[in-house]
């Protein structure tokens, strides 16, 4: 199973940005479907971003148009670029592959809201606080 490590989580002032990176133990961008997911205390996880192997990305839709995600294959990094950070956005980000999923359906966060996460590997986390 790949190794995920996510890094680049810290404090903020609400309007400030912050850049998050996914680093994988191997190369996975053709064969995984990729995504950032969020979990604040006391409430459930929920998918922010994910990108396909084509560089196709898609967004929730309480962080499009401020969250932008990418990937550098070389670096087998994927990034979350995080800007114009609200309060509601403090949460513990994690970073999912699913190898199965692109064998079924598109590589999008609808569809990766909707897996089992049993059936991703997941980094372990990196803390966003926000304050406003």
């Amino acid at each position: 199973q790949v190794q995920l490590v996510e890094s680049g989580g810290g404090s903020v002032q609400s309007g400030g940005s912050l850049r998050l990176s996914c680093a994988a133990s191997e190369y996975i961008y053709n064969t995984h479907c990729i995504a950032w997911f969020r979990q604040a205390p006391g409430k459930e996880r929920e998918g922010v971003a994910a990108i396909e192997s084509d560089g196709s990305t898609s967004y929730a839709d309480s962080v499009k148009g401020r969250f932008s995600i990418s990937q550098d294959d070389a670096a087998r990094t994927v990034f979350l670029q995080m800007n114009d950070l609200k309060a509601e956005d403090t949460a513990t980000y994690y970073c999912a592959a699913d190898l199965e999923l692109r064998r079924y359906l598109t590589c999008t966060i609808t569809n990766m809201n909707a897996r089992p996460p049993s059936l991703m590997s997941w980094g372990q986390g990196t803390q966003v606080n926000v304050s406003s």
